[in-house]
Parts: structure tokens; C-alpha cells; sequence
């Protein structure tokens, strides 16, 4: 019934199977990927016909994960899996950046990558092998695509790189010292095509080790799907990449000299609209048969493209004036909105970022639900693209594949220099507002991020920066890495490289690319061209804030006490009563976790020490000797039973209340009367013995003996 056809090898720890014929069968490519016991299916579609009038490569990738797969059932109250996760829109992400260069130039029809997480066996990352699985699909489907790619991830612990690290490992990184990197590269047989990191001040060279390690692991990968595709591989798709060099030929004789003095204005607004008046100039002198060509955009960018990509390659200026090593214009502020925690305003260029932190409390902490388990996050970083910031109007919805990862590019930059939970026991939340753009604004949010959080107090190791470097890359080799790229160079260029780190090492680095992969030669320059961007942008911020500052008025404060385990149910209280009525009556927020490590929270620092206070006496053991404050609570004929510690009463014999015989205690205290107390000890069934003879009634000093004679 199945024209099965099952490849295994042996890849690091586990054994790596590709399996295809058996299951979705329908689907022009469908491949079962499986690493030790984490399984993940692929399944690739494509349209046979372009839609008419398409302009652009329609491809999709979803990448879900089925709770099932961990034995799990999804947590909430609607028990299915509904909008993707962050999780699942950043893989879905990573599948798609290494694939999409290597589609057929031209090529415009549908294409659908869905990728399901079948099993995971808490070991293995599903995301690596949903790239395996989603790159096989392709390669065996027929469509147009110059793959295969492989994928790995890599660790770093004792200065050895580390092939496919466990979940474990990865997961908190922060709390991992002896872990120190993250990283995940595709590529081809010959060369890199992606890299995603999250590092701990990494050197260049370490990095680069890192990648180049990543690539040669993933070699064994890429020829298992070439010999599952010489025995599964679908018919190819009768497709050629068009020729429209006709059509460019008269485009580029109408329109060159006009767009050459477009491409001369360095104003972003100004010189876009000159391109768009040369593009309907162009237009507007072609025929009608070349006005219906499909083509006629792919001729008009690459016009665009030759004029900026000839001038650099040929050493010339960039459209604004600038020379490839040379950083914009800085400007940072930082105390930039009044009522908030922490804010800055970073502008780089014709980018700029207005980043802002708030400070919270554990109780703000977020809970992700994942399929290894549910783990707590007290650093969010959330970036947001309005459409104002590139001058555009658009529809304004929830945050897009887009905006989740640039902030977690920075979340990733950002994450390396934050103090541990135990010195800085606050949640975090940054939110970075792109006010305006040209050009990696996601760094922008880096920059403004490091500054904004250092201005709401956090301590943070050390400043970070980032700076995005571009490629122009020739056929004949020539080539030329570009420092802080535009929007234009980022478009028309061949790499998006964003590199972020400290004066000490890099902290993220993310990498794209839209030909078909780069050499270790071009990556060092990069990394080289990075590092003296970043120094310049550190230093720019250092004038703006180089360290903590103070605390705003409206952050909380939080102060951390311990009890013993033991105590914890008495301060919780019956159902929470005690805790509430602590929490009612000081106005300070409380959270108590199960090893006895208290927090007490308010913006108010008299409510911290009310809360602090009445815990205290709830958990703390009264001291023989001392001399306590304390309240009558019941008059009998041989003595006063009176409130001294917390809920805790004792006893103050007949005897003990003042330097002469009474009949009655009534005859010198009254229920509710406030006195001073002395503990004398305990009895032998543990009664509290309470004295109040010796203690000036007044001042609360311990009377001396000679002082108690003189009396009698």
C-alpha cells in the first residue's frame, strides 16, 4: 500500500531518519524527520499557476506544536491549540529565511511549508529538525528550489562548541553560567545562508568558530536529504526563470539618468518620492505590451538596485554620503517621558526608537506554557512598527511574525547583561516604540533598551549596542560589507547581519542573506566592521548614561526576607487570611515562594516596613531578656494576660506588675491598656512569663535593682 522510503545516519548523540511515502501522501512533498524521539512532520504544497498580477514570492511557512507530542494537555481554559506561540512564529521564521533565497529567480507561485511537532522526547529541540524536515519536503516536492539546506544548533561550555545541546541546557541561559551560547546556522553544501544566536559576551573569533562549527556538522545532514531525493524525488516542475532583460534594456535607457539623480538625494522622504516620479515616468514612455509584462517590476527594482549596488562596488559614496565603515549621526536621551520608570529616546540616523521600562513585581512575572514544561520569565521585551514610522498608513493590528522577532532579537541582545533574580528580584518589561525608521530598527531598540533600563535603575553588567551590517555582493566576487545600514541598502543589498554586544563581546547575532550564501571571509570582515560600529555607538550612549541611575518614585521597591519553611503556613494563614489582612492593612504587595523567600513590594517605603513588620512578628521567636511593647487583653484575680508579640500572649503574675502588693491587678491596669513587658522565660509547659516591675513604664529601660530597692 506505502512506497515507503526510510534514511538514517548517525548525527551527534542520536540517530537522524527521514522518512517520506507513508503519510500525506496528497502533499507535493511530505517528510517525517526524526532526532532520537523527537518527531516532526513537513509537508509542502505549491500552486501550479502564479496568480495574475503577482509582484512578489508568495511563500508561507507554519510551523505548530501539538501538545500530544510531550504528553501534555495545553494550558488555559480553551484546551486546544489556538493563535501561534512565540515559540512557534520564531521557528516558523527560522524555516523560512535560509529557504526563501533559494527559490528559482522569478518564481512567484503559492508555495505552503506546514511543519508539525509529532513527538518530543524533552532532549531534542523540535526546531532543528523541523528545518531538516521542511528543507527534504522541499528538495523531494518537485518546486523550484536550489536546496537542500541543513541545520544545527550550538553550544559553548569550557571553550569546546557543543553539536545540538539538550532543551535543558538551553533553557534559561542566564541561570547557566558554564553554558554560554545559543546558536543556530543553515546553509548549504558550500555555504552559510542563516545564523540566529543569543550569546554571553562571545569574541568575534569565537563566534565565527561557532558558525563554521555549525556548517560542518550539518554537512552529513544535507547529503542524508540528497540521498533520500535520489530515491524519492518528485519530477521536477517544468519552470524557467524568466528573461526579461529586453524589457530592462529599455527600462534602463528611459529611466537610468533620472534614477541615478533620485538615488543623489539623501533625504529618505525626498529621495523616494524622486524614485517614484522616475518609476511612473518610465511607465508612462512604455507601450502597452510592456506595461502588461509581468516582469516590468522585477526591471524597474533592478534598475534601483544596479545604481546603488555600482556605486559602492565601484567605491564611490552611498546614497547619503557616507563611506562603508561610517556610523550615523547618534543622539541619545534618556529621562524622556516623567511618569514612567525608565525611558529613553535613540536616534540613529533616520531611526529612531522611544524605549521605555517598567519595573514589577514577581506577581508579573510571565508564565509560558511550553511543550517541555511551564517555565517563568521576569525580562519581556516588546517591540511595535507603527506605520507612521516609514511614513505609510496601513492597517493597525496585533504584532506580526515581524515585530515578535525583532523583539526577541533584542530580548536575546539584552538578556546577557541582566542581573541575577536573587540581587535584582524585579520583572522587567521593555517596550520599544519605532517612532521612526531607516534601517535596522530592531538595534535601535537594543540601544534604547540598554539605555532606557539603565535609567529605571536596573544594574545592568554592562551598556549594549548593536549595529546591522549590509553586503553588496558582485557574480565576478568583488564585494563590500557595509556599517549601519539603510532601508534601501537592506532591500536592494544582499545581507542583513546584526550583530549586538558589549565592550567585551557580543551578546546576539542574527544573520540573512538573499544569495546563496556567504563565505568565512566576508563574515570575519563583518564581524570586524561590527565591532567598531558597535564601540563608536557604546560610546555615543555613554554620554547620554554609562551606569544605573536612581530609583523613579513611582517604581516599586522590593525588599526580600527569608523565614524558615515551617513558618510559611502561619504567615499564609487559613485560606490566606493572615496574608491578606498583611497585605490590606500595610498596602505592600507579598509573594511568598515554597522555600520561605518573602517579597515585599510597594512604591511607598513605609508600607514595606508595616508589611515587613507584622510578618515578622508572626514568624519571629520572642527573646528572654527582652523588653517588648504590648497591649492587656484580660484582667483575672493572679494577674494580666497581655498581647506582646505578634498573636502571642503571656502572663504577668500578680507579682510582677509593680514594685508593691496589690489586691487586684485592676487596681493599678485596664483591658486594652498599652504596657511595657519583660520576658522572664517559659514555664515548664512552655507559658510565657511576663514581668513589667523592672521596666519603666515610660521610657521602656529596664529598671536596675538598686533603682527597684530605692522604690520599696
Amino acid at each position: 500500500m506505502f512506497d515507503d522510503v526510510k534514511k538514517s545516519i548517525q548525527w551527534g548523540q542520536d540517530t537522524l531518519t527521514l522518512e517520506t511515502g507513508k503519510v500525506a501522501r496528497q502533499a507535493d512533498g511530505s517528510v517525517i524527520a526524526t532526532l532520537g524521539e523527537t518527531s516532526v512532520m513537513a509537508n509542502v504544497t505549491f500552486a501550479k499557476e502564479p496568480k495574475p498580477g503577482q509582484d512578489f514570492f508568495p511563500l508561507t511557512v507554519h510551523y505548530q506544536e501539538k501538545y500530544y507530542a510531550a504528553g501534555k494537555v495545553p494550558g488555559g481554559f480553551f484546551k486546544r491549540e489556538a493563535r501561534p506561540t512565540e515559540k512557534e512564529t520564531l521557528t516558523a521564521r527560522l524555516i523560512d529565511r535560509p529557504c526563501r533565497p533559494l527559490f528559482a529567480p522569478g518564481f512567484k507561485h503559492e508555495v505552503l511549508v506546514m511543519c508539525t511537532v509529532l513527538s518530543h522526547d524533552l532532549i531534542n529541540d523540535p526546531d532543528i529538525v523541523a528545518m531538516i524536515a521542511a528543507s527534504a519536503a522541499l528538495t523531494i516536492s518537485g518546486v523550484p528550489f536550489m536546496g537542500p539546506i541543513g541545520a544545527a544548533r550550538v553550544g559553548f561550555v569550557d571553550g569546546e562548541y557543543v553539536l545540538n545541546p539538550d532543551v535543558e541546557d538551553m533553557q534559561g541561559l542566564r541561570g547557566n553560567p558554564e553554558q554560554r551560547l545559543d546558536l543556530i546556522v543553515a546553509g548549504t553544501k558550500d555555504a552559510v545562508m542563516m545564523v540566529e544566536s543569543e550569546a554571553y559576551e562571545l569574541t568575534e573569533d569565537e563566534m565565527l568558530g561557532a558558525v563554521k562549527f555549525g556548517h560542518e556538522a550539518m554537512q552529513p545532514v544535507i547529503d542524508l536529504i540528497v540521498d533520500l531525493a535520489e530515491a524519492a524525488a518528485k519530477e521536477p516542475f517544468d519552470f524557467q526563470s524568466p528573461d526579461y532583460s529586453a524589457l530592462y534594456a529599455r527600462v534602463k535607457s528611459l529611466g537610468e539618468a533620472d534614477m541615478r539623480a533620485a538615488y543623489a538625494i539623501k533625504d529618505k522622504s525626498d529621495r523616494q518620492d524622486a524614485v517614484a516620479a522616475v518609476k511612473a515616468k518610465v511607465r508612462d514612455a512604455l507601450s502597452d505590451e510592456d506595461l502588461e509584462d509581468p516582469n516590468l517590476g522585477s526591471a524597474l527594482k533592478k534598475l534601483e538596485s544596479a545604481i546603488l549596488r555600482g556605486d559602492i562596488i565601484n567605491g564611490g559614496a552611498r546614497i547619503d554620503g557616507r563611506d562603508t565603515r561610517t556610523v550615523r549621526a547618534i543622539e541619545s536621551e534618556v529621562g524622556f517621558l516623567p511618569r514612567t520608570h525608565g525611558s529613553a529616546l535613540f536616534t540613529r540616523g533616520e531611526t529612531q526608537a522611544l524605549v521605555v521600562t517598567t519595573l514589577g513585581t514577581g506577581d508579573d512575572e510571565q508564565i509560558i506554557d511550553a511543550l517541555h514544561g511551564n517555565f517563568r520569565s521576569n525580562f519581556l521585551l516588546h517591540y511595535n512598527f507603527p506605520p507612521y514610522s516609514v511614513g505609510e498608513v496601513g492597517r493597525v493590528s496585533g504584532p506580526g511574525r515581524r515585530e515578535i522577532g525583532h523583539g526577541k532579537l533584542a530580548w536575546r541582545a539584552l538578556q546577557a547583561v541582566l542581573p541575577a533574580a536573587t540581587d535584582f528580584p524585579y520583572t522587567i518589561r521593555v517596550v520599544s516604540e519605532i517612532t521612526e525608521s531607516n534601517g535596522s530598527s530592531s538595534m535601535a531598540s537594543v540601544c534604547g533598551g540598554s539605555l532606557s533600563m539603565m535609567d529605571a535603575g536596573v544594574p545592568l553588567k554592562a551598556p549594549v549596542a548593536g549595529v546591522a551590517m549590509g553586503l553588496i555582493l558582485e557574480d565576478d566576487g568583488k564585494y563590500a560589507v557595509l556599517t549601519d545600514i539603510l532601508g534601501d541598502e537592506d532591500h536592494l543589498g544582499d545581507m542583513d547581519f546584526k550583530v549586538a554586544g558589549t565592550q567585551a563581546g557580543i551578546t546576539s547575532l542574527q544573520m540573512d542573506i538573499k544569495v546563496a550564501g556567504i563565505t568565512p571571509e566576508i563574515m570575519q570582515q563583518a564581524l570586524a566592521q561590527a565591532k567598531d560600529g558597535r564601540m563608536h555607538i557604546l560610546s555615543e550612549m555613554s554620554k547620554a548614561i554609562s551606569e544605573a541611575g536612581s530609583f523613579s518614585a513611582h517604581a516599586p521597591r522590593i525588599e526580600t526576607m527569608t523565614i524558615p519553611t515551617d513558618k510559611i503556613r502561619e504567615v499564609i494563614g487559613s485560606g490566606g487570611k493572615v496574608i491578606r489582612e498583611i497585605v490590606e492593612v500595610s498596602g505592600a504587595k507579598v509573594d511568598i515562594n515554597d522555600d520561605g523567600v518573602i517579597k515585599i513590594a510597594s512604591a511607598n517605603g513605609d508600607a514595606i516596613k508595616k508589611a515587613h513588620d507584622m510578618i515578622w512578628s508572626i514568624v519571629a521567636e520572642p527573646e528572654e531578656g527582652q523588653i517588648y511593647t504590648g497591649k492587656v487583653v484580660k484582667l483575672v484575680d493572679f494577674g494580666a494576660f497581655v498581647n506582646f508579640f505578634g498573636k502571642r500572649d503571656g502572663l504577668v503574675h500578680v507579682s510582677q506588675i509593680a514594685n508593691k502588693r496589690l489586691g487586684h491587678p485592676s487596681e493599678v491596669l485596664q483591658e486594652g491598656q498599652e504596657v511595657k513587658v519583660k520576658l522572664l522565660g517559659f514555664d515548664d509547659r512552655g507559658k510565657v512569663r511576663l514581668g513589667m516591675k523592672m521596666v519603666d513604664q515610660q521610657t521602656g529601660e529596664e529598671i536596675d535593682e538598686k533603682q527597684e530597692q530605692t522604690a520599696e
